[in-house]
C-alpha cells in the first residue's frame, strides 16, 4: 500500500467564547497538534490549550480584509500538510456556520490533503442560552433562522431576502449584523412585521464581558447607538426574547 505523504488538517470549533464549552475532541485535537492555526475571538484560556510544542499562527481576519487574506491561510495549510503535519485549524464557534470552513474544505479537498471537520457550538446558539433565551420553544417559536449581517463584498447583490423573512420564521439570529442593524430593521418592518417584536443584541457572549441590550425592532439600533454596544455580538429576533425575564439565570 502506497504510503500517505501528507499530513491532515482539522478544521476545528473552539465554541461561542467560554473556554469550558470547546468539545473534548477540539481539546484531544490540539493536544496532538503540530501546528495551531487560529482565529479571532479565541479567549487567551483556548489559546492557552495550545502545547507549547505546537508551532503557533494567527491568521484572524478582520471585516474588511481582503480575499487574499483567505488565500494566505489556504496556503499556510497547504505547505504544513505536504510538510506531513497535522494542522488544527482552529475557529471561533462552528467552523461551518459563517466561519468560511465549508470553503476550506473545499479547498483542501481540490488538493488531496486530508481532512476532518470537528463541530463546535455557534455563538448565535450559546449566547443566546446564556442569555436566557430559548431560540425555539412549544408556545412561542417552532421555527429559527440564522443569517449573517455581513456578505461576501464580491456577491453582486445580497442574498438574504430581509422583507421575506420577516413573516416567514419565528426566531431571527443574526451574526455579524451590528453595522446594519437599523438597516435590517427597516427592511424587517418593510416586509410585515410588527414593529413591536422584541429584539435582544447580546455583546461577548458567553464570557464573563456578555451583555445584552433589548428593545424592539422600532427601537433597537437607537439602544445599540446609545449604549455604545460593538461587535462581536449577536442579534436575536422574535417574541422569544422575552423570555429571558423569567428564564435567564445569569
Amino acid at each position: 500500500m502506497e504510503q500517505d505523504m501528507t499530513g491532515k488538517v482539522y478544521l476545528v470549533g473552539a465554541g461561542p467564547g467560554d473556554s469550558k464549552l470547546v468539545t473534548l475532541r477540539a481539546v484531544e485535537l490540539l493536544q496532538k497538534a503540530d501546528v495551531v492555526l487560529y482565529d479571532r475571538l479565541l479567549s487567551k484560556k483556548i489559546i492557552a490549550m495550545i502545547p507549547k510544542s505546537a508551532e503557533k499562527i494567527y491568521v484572524g481576519r478582520a471585516v474588511g480584509d481582503d480575499a487574499a487574506h483567505q488565500d494566505t491561510t489556504n496556503d499556510l495549510m497547504l505547505r504544513y500538510a505536504k510538510s506531513r503535519k497535522n494542522i488544527v485549524r482552529l475557529k471561533g464557534g462552528d467552523p461551518i456556520i459563517f466561519g468560511r470552513g465549508g470553503e476550506e474544505a473545499e479547498f483542501l479537498k481540490a488538493n488531496k490533503i486530508r481532512y476532518e471537520i470537528v463541530p463546535g457550538i455557534t455563538s448565535g446558539i450559546g449566547s443566546a442560552t446564556y442569555a436566557g433565551i430559548p431560540l425555539t420553544h412549544r408556545k412561542y417559536a417552532s421555527s429559527v433562522v440564522f443569517v449573517t449581517g455581513h456578505e461576501d463584498p464580491e456577491k453582486s447583490k445580497e442574498s438574504v431576502k430581509w422583507k421575506n423573512l420577516a413573516k416567514s420564521v419565528d426566531t431571527i439570529v443574526i451574526m455579524m449584523g451590528l453595522s446594519r442593524l437599523d438597516v435590517i430593521c427597516k427592511e424587517l418592518t418593510a416586509g410585515g412585521m410588527d414593529k413591536k417584536t422584541p429584539v435582544a443584541v447580546i455583546q461577548n457572549g458567553t464570557t464573563p464581558k456578555q451583555r445584552m441590550i433589548k428593545g424592539t425592532v422600532a427601537d433597537i439600533a437607537r439602544k445599540v447607538k446609545a449604549n455604545k454596544i460593538t461587535p462581536p455580538t449577536n442579534i436575536i429576533i422574535g417574541s422569544v426574547v422575552g423570555l429571558s425575564d423569567t428564564i435567564g439565570w445569569r
